[in-house]
């Protein structure tokens, strides 16, 4: 029987076309396939190669548009950045070695280490590479900040007055005002480092040629296809033994657009691991308590950390509908629902009943305060309440939301009705969504928060009023002089015990004003093959590499 790689090499070699890219793409393909095959030469080679499906479409691998899971996770493998963040999310040296913080300029000193190389490009001459400095980290700042750049991220560096080099290996930022959380920011991958004689040879192209310093460098990429990076063996981390990483040889990344085929692969052992929850194949997996079933056990490994985001339903305070103005009903929607039986029936247990607040678990903050609980009998009682205030004897909320939470609303719309709320569910697509969100023109809504950075300021934020959208992310148009008096104050407060406190206070309110409704803390969930280690996971459900293995 010819073997699938030679049967790939006819293929490619009869495109009238053939070229050296096409070359390239043979290479590579080859090399997958053979790591693909079952004999015993290749089945060696398989744990050299971490296989993952990517459903949604990568748009750039250029950090400076590393906005969403789908374009962070390879970035994280091809670029650093200043400091890093560990799987308990406290920040660790990355590219600076060390730093200073002077609390009254608010002024940043970093110390970078002198022996990070970038991957190796014929743009940088004859040694094909050279180190990463601080004037790199200057240009890569200024760029983010470029408005031909249009990056999304630039709002990263809105609190800086002033960055500069102050030589190869020091590096100053000053803010314009307090902000404890500055140093989680700049562990996100829009602050990595790029070189300017390689962006500025590709231009706008640097999205799908991208060089960096990180573990793995970038070898092919057929968009919605295929994406492969290989090992940079000049990368600078090594482990706890002295052995330099990363440990693989390759990563290779697929496109099946379909969750449901993309937990096939999984199954049948053509990709390492799958991320989430899906209702496609949630009962084939797990058990209604969140177990693995019996049959996966033995081949598949499930890995779950609280996940810094919560699901809630947004009210638009600057609706002119007496049930969204009335505090006694928005009190009345967040007492009328079973929060722990919506995650157990319809999440398999996979979540965490919101009921301590916004703040979700994993941050300081949370579990300070009494949330909402199931109380239906309160829940009327607030009807009544609210009847007798406004005269509307048939309260009526409308709750936007896409197809993929269509469940998770429909069971609040059943619950509700019971307790003499009416519930319309309006299906629309994401985009949708987002746009009607955005614009104040849906009462209710369906809405996630997934931290940027690890700190509770980053979800209070989006009841702060200057935050209104579209100028922040205050999609309730949510006012209150107190809770703004609170955010500010508790962004000059440096010590995590007191600015706790505040934290506590500003949550407190919000649950007393209910502008919002937790539904509930999400999990990050993984499903791994047995045979690898090293992923681990953590609250932000970010992906790195360097220091997975796969066993033989």
């Amino acid at each position: 029987m010819e073997s699938p790689s030679r049967k790939l090499m006819k293929r490619m070699i009869s495109r009238p076309t053939f070229n050296f890219r096409y070359s390239l793409l043979c290479f590579v393909a080859i090399l997958i396939a053979c790591v693909s095959c079952s004999d015993s030469s290749n089945s060696d080679r398989d744990h050299l190669v971490f296989r993952y499906n990517e459903h949604s479409n990568i748009s750039s691998l250029d950090p400076a548009f590393a906005r969403n899971p789908q374009n962070i996770w390879p970035s994280n493998q091809l670029f650093n950045g200043l400091v890093q963040l560990d799987d308990s999310l406290s920040i660790q040296p990355d590219i600076a070695k060390r730093w200073e913080i002077n609390d009254s300029t608010y002024t940043y000193t970093f110390f970078l280490r002198d022996d990070v190389y970038f991957h190796k490009h014929d743009v940088f001459g004859s040694d094909s590479t050279r180190t990463a400095n601080a004037y790199d980290f200057e240009y890569s700042f200024n760029r983010l900040l470029d408005p031909q750049v249009a990056s999304p991220g630039s709002w990263v560096l809105s609190n800086v007055d002033y960055y500069r080099a102050e030589n190869d290996t020091t590096f100053t930022i000053q803010l314009k005002q307090p902000f404890p959380a500055f140093l989680g920011l700049l562990s996100m991958r829009y602050c990595s480092v790029v070189p300017e004689e390689v962006v500025e040879h590709y231009g706008s192209d640097f999205r799908s040629h991208p060089v960096g310093t990180g573990p793995f460098q970038f070898k092919l990429w057929e968009e919605n296809v295929k994406l492969v990076f290989r090992k940079n063996p000049l990368y600078f981390e090594k482990d706890e033994t002295g052995a330099s990483l990363p440990y693989l040889e390759a990563v290779a990344i697929t496109f099946l657009p379909d969750k449901q085929s993309e937990f096939l692969q999984f199954a049948q052992g053509k990709i390492d691991f799958i991320s989430g929850l899906d209702n496609s194949y949630k009962d084939e997996i797990l058990t209604t308590t969140g177990e693995l079933q019996e049959k996966y056990k033995d081949r598949v490994n499930l890995i779950t950390t609280p996940y810094l985001n919560t699901e809630y339903l947004g009210f638009f305070m600057g609706a002119d509908t007496p049930e969204i103005k009335s505090r006694y009903l928005r009190q009345a929607v967040n007492y009328g629902f079973d929060r722990q039986k919506m995650i157990t029936y319809l999440r398999n247990g996979m979540g965490i009943p919101a009921e301590h607040g916004f703040i979700p678990m994993g941050l300081p903050g949370f579990d300070y305060i009494e949330g909402y609980t199931y109380k239906p009998e309160k829940a009327r009682q607030l009807v009544k309440q609210y009847i007798q205030e406004t005269g509307d004897t048939e309260p009526e909320i409308v709750i936007g939301t896409n197809s993929q939470y269509l469940d998770i609303c429909e069971y609040v719309q059943r619950e509700l009705e019971k307790i003499g709320i009416k519930v319309t569910v309006d299906v629309m697509p994401p985009s949708t969504l987002r746009q009607m969100k955005s614009s104040g023109e849906l009462d209710v809504f369906r809405a996630s928060w997934v931290a940027d950075y690890p700190d509770a300021e980053n979800y209070l934020s989006l009841l702060y009023s200057p935050n209104f959208t579209p100028n922040g992310p205050n999609y309730m148009h949510f006012y209150n002089e107190t809770m703004d008096s609170l955010y500010l104050k508790a962004l000059s407060v440096t010590d995590i015990e007191q600015r706790k406190l505040l934290y506590t206070q500003m949550d407190s309110l919000i649950i007393a004003e209910a502008p919002i409704v937790p539904l509930y803390y999400d999990k990050a969930i993984r499903f791994v093959n047995h045979k690898v280690t090293g992923l681990g996971i953590n609250p932000q459900n970010f992906l790195f590499l360097k220091r997975v293995k796969k066993e033989r």
